[in-house]
């Protein structure tokens, strides 16, 4: 069976919470990505911030993406994940809480994230098929 480290993308670059939403949004273009871990100063993991969130809830509502803080919209951690754990664990866990995205965390450091399309990609179709009816209610 396979791990988190397996079927993560490692190598992630994460936000600082004072960081713009332009500079999130260049940094997103820059990595091909659509979402980046958002941390404090001292390295604590604080949310996510999508491109979707810099869209709908920034620019829809008018505010100014060079002055907003990546900290005001990252949604917050639901919860990470080792990357030992087995990938049935990270399945049941992003379905259970409902996510798209799993920081994987090693002694306090992000060391890579899982999305949905790693899910897709690399676990068995019986888990794929299981996320999609947790997060998604639907076959």
């Amino acid at each position: 069976m396979s791990t988190a480290r397996e079927i993560m993308n490692s190598g992630i670059q994460t936000l600082n919470e004072d960081q713009s939403l332009a500079e999130a949004a260049v940094l997103m273009r820059d990595l091909g990505v659509g979402s980046l871990p958002v941390q404090t100063a001292d390295g604590a993991l604080t949310g996510i911030i999508t491109d979707r969130d810099i869209v709908v809830r920034a620019c829809a509502e008018g505010r100014d993406l060079a002055s907003t803080k990546a900290g005001e919209l990252a949604q917050g951690i639901v919860s990470t994940i080792g990357p030992d754990e087995p990938a049935e664990t990270v399945v049941d866990l992003m379905g259970t809480q409902q996510v798209k995205r799993m920081p994987v965390v090693e002694n306090g450091t992000v060391v890579g994230i899982i999305s949905e399309s790693d899910l897709a990609r690399n676990v068995a179709e019986d888990q794929v098929h299981h996320f999609v009816q947790m997060v998604y209610g639907r076959d």
